[in-house]
């Protein structure tokens, strides 16, 4: 999770991308208590790749600790200082690559009924999709094994897209790979990816299978996180789980579900939803909003609008079709 972000931005200028809040949780909480749902045995260490300390600072690191915290398992604060690839982010943790374990790119939210497949040495969690073209995906032989990896290709390979969660039986066997990978020199423009100790490890007989998602949601920018908001909550909402918080006090108004409700929120002479997310604190009042994503203590007044991501701290009185306004904003 080294990355910056900047296709989010504003909103990925003050709070790095997967600690965004989407459906109530930011991201990235969201997702390993995904993945965490796939594994049998104690979770025993989780290890998180950040980028420079000045934007991934202390409040990130003790929002990440607590996290593995809650899980059981020994948390890893890792940096990647210089953006040279996925392989090389991963090799950034080579002190706990021992073992099982799960490797994620902590941009995505996934629904998922994940299992290992025991006769794999490694499995690579995939989507079907209309447009593989635009996508890396797998190629498969005649049982079902991964015998490649092709990025965005011009002619058909399949329509399986890598989602970035990968799971290895013995990790070291990767790093061994990478480590191989690493010591090679760069050209202008050249990154070190996860990818090439991946096929090395083919190369070498190393079964890879495939598991599949129900739902794999971006979070890449603005517009398509508010539809990842919306599908998040709707799941949320059939598998029973409480939406509205207790200390919300509504006034007046009305809520649409499937909608999340922070603590301390306030409406009032609002309709709020479908497809609504408001934090802790937030204020809104004399409005309409649907498919909005709203951070924690903004104050929103008289605003009508069907599509809307706002940040935190935000003052705003206006009528617009679609706004995106970063933390701390003002706007009349």
């Amino acid at each position: 999770m080294a990355g910056r972000g900047s296709r989010l931005r504003p909103h990925s200028l003050t709070t790095p991308k997967p600690l965004l809040q989407v459906a109530g949780k930011p991201i990235v909480h969201q997702l390993v208590h995904e993945i965490a749902k796939v594994v049998d045995t104690p979770i025993t260490d989780i290890g998180f790749i950040l980028g420079e300390p000045a934007f991934f600072g202390d409040t990130v690191e003790t929002s990440l600790i607590a996290l593995a915290e809650s899980l059981g398992a020994k948390p890893h604060i890792f940096r990647q200082l210089q953006p040279l690839g996925t392989g090389h982010a991963i090799m950034c943790a080579a002190e706990i690559l021992e073992g099982p374990t799960v490797v994620a790119y902590a941009d995505t939210l996934i629904r998922a009924d994940l299992s290992l497949n025991p006769d794999a040495d490694a499995v690579i969690w995939v989507k079907q999709v209309a447009r593989p073209e635009a996508f890396g995906v797998v190629e498969l032989n005649s049982e079902n094994t991964i015998i490649n990896l092709v990025e965005k290709p011009k002619d058909f390979v399949s329509d399986l897209a890598v989602i970035g969660i990968y799971y290895f039986k013995k990790i070291e066997i990767l790093k061994e790979a990478l480590e191989e990978v690493v010591k090679k020199r760069l050209q202008p423009g050249e990154e070190y990816q996860i990818n090439q100790g991946i096929l090395a490890m083919m190369r070498s007989g190393k079964i890879f299978k495939t598991g599949t998602v129900k739902a794999w949601m971006d979070c890449g920018n603005p517009e398509v996180t508010l539809k990842t908001n919306s599908a998040m909550l709707a799941f949320k909402e059939a598998e029973g789980e409480n939406l509205i918080d207790s200390t919300a006090i509504i006034d007046n108004s009305t809520i649409i579900p499937p909608c999340f409700i922070g603590k301390n929120v306030y409406l009032k002479n609002s309709t709020i939803g479908p497809g609504v997310s408001l934090g802790e604190g937030t204020k809104i009042i004399n409005s309409q909003l649907k498919n909005a994503l709203i951070q924690n203590y903004s104050h929103i007044e008289n605003i009508q609008c069907d599509k809307a991501m706002i940040g935190n701290h935000v003052r705003y009185n206006g009528n617009p079709t679609f706004v995106s306004l970063g933390d701390y904003s003002e706007l009349h």
